[in-house]
């Protein structure tokens, strides 16, 4: 499997949890043996700018924080191109699953969930798209900007009871007969983390799930990480979602 990940990717940009000293470490650390690390390149601005306005790119530029979230939005498109031949991850920060058009928080700064979906329907390489948002947090920017086109589905799953949110996921993901499955894959939501709801392994299950209903669809599938901050189970939790999309469950 291809992890799109830079090297800048390790900077501390700013003091939010998002940027903390050693969370990618801990994610390098654990997946590195088992996946093929692969170095992308920044968004083109034509990518960018098909979701988000000037005037917005330009205040992001201006604090300072343009070239990481542009190279991160550039590494989800270039893994969800990727996607549609060989399941995908794009490992990068900041995240972008609380960015809207022209507004974010929840350090975020550019959707990158949005501007690789877009790259994909406007190139003509899906006609549908099933978002599965499993971070702790409900992805607002992603339903803000692609919640209104037809083309689109979103789960963002919301049950507090472990059963039933696997549960959820699961039928929604028997359901879905789209081009491609996109995941937002935070890990907050896990036991250890802010949520304490999800197991270890109740990753690697949904990314086997992930992983069937793209093949059952003739389709591709990817992901794109978002929040988790635990670093004792981080990368745990990263490399169990990545052998599930890999199918080995």
């Amino acid at each position: 499997m291809n992890v799109y990940f830079h090297p800048d990717f390790f900077t501390v940009y700013t003091n939010d949890p998002a940027a903390e000293a050693g969370r990618m470490e801990v994610i390098m650390d654990r997946i590195a043996p088992h996946v093929d690390i692969v170095t992308p390149d920044p968004i083109a601005d034509v990518d960018l700018m098909a979701v988000h306005p000037k005037k917005y790119i330009e205040s992001i530029r201006r604090r300072g924080l343009y070239d990481i979230a542009a190279l991160a939005a550039g590494a989800a498109t270039q893994a969800a191109a990727a996607a549609m031949q060989s399941p995908s991850f794009a490992l990068v920060r900041p995240p972008g699953h609380h960015a809207s058009a022209d507004s974010c928080w929840g350090f975020c700064f550019f959707n990158n969930m949005a501007i690789s979906l877009m790259h994909l329907y406007t190139t003509h390489r899906i006609k549908s798209a099933f978002i599965l948002d499993f971070d702790m947090h409900f992805g607002d920017g992603t339903v803000n900007i692609l919640g209104h086109l037809p083309w689109v589905e979103i789960l963002n799953p919301e049950a507090r009871d472990r059963r039933a949110y696997l549960s959820q996921v699961d039928q929604a993901l028997l359901l879905t007969t789209a081009d491609v499955i996109a995941v937002s894959a935070g890990f907050d939501n896990h036991i250890q983390d802010w949520g304490g709801l999800l197991l270890t392994d109740d990753y690697r299950t949904m990314g086997g799930w992930v992983l069937k209903a793209a093949a059952r669809n003739h389709g591709g599938c990817y992901g794109i990480f978002e929040g988790g901050y635990n670093h004792n189970v981080l990368g745990s939790n990263v490399l169990a979602f990545l052998q599930g999309l890999m199918g080995q469950e």
